[in-house]
């Protein structure tokens, strides 16, 4: 493991308000997000707030840093992808006509295969969002 950092984005258009969206990525009952698909969840989601989320047999950790309604939730999150090491995910929700601009940054992740995998991971939770919310026009 190098000490090289890198960053990912992922963004998604989704046919919904910000309110919505952001109402959604933070209940883990609705589909569409990260935490409906752990098979153990501890979700705490204010600021200070800590999460513990398992899927797939790996365990992730982190805490809310700052949240403002309908518009930004930012945390840390640390796993073994990450080499135990803190990094942060800021998720943005902004309009853009009748949808919402969806926009996650994870800031921090190791330059190797394990920090380049969340690209995928994230983007597989993005395109799950972006269908709940798809609506015939």
């Amino acid at each position: 493991m190098n000490n090289k950092k890198i960053t990912v984005k992922v963004q998604r258009v989704l046919q919904t308000t910000p309110s919505e969206a952001f109402k959604s990525w933070l209940n883990p009952k609705v589909p569409g997000n990260p935490w409906y698909e752990a098979s153990k969840l501890v979700l705490n989601p204010k600021v200070n707030g800590l999460f513990y989320w398992y899927i797939s047999g790996t365990p992730h950790y982190g805490q809310f840093t700052k949240i403002k309604k309908g518009s930004e939730i930012q945390h840390t999150w640390m796993s073994p992808y990450t080499y135990g090491r803190e990094t942060k995910v800021t998720v943005t929700f902004k309009k853009k006509g009748k949808d919402t601009v969806m926009t996650l940054i994870h800031k921090g992740l190791p330059a190797d295969s394990n920090g380049r995998g969340h690209a995928d991971g994230w983007g597989y939770f993005l395109d799950n969002a972006e269908k709940k919310f798809k609506k015939k026009r």
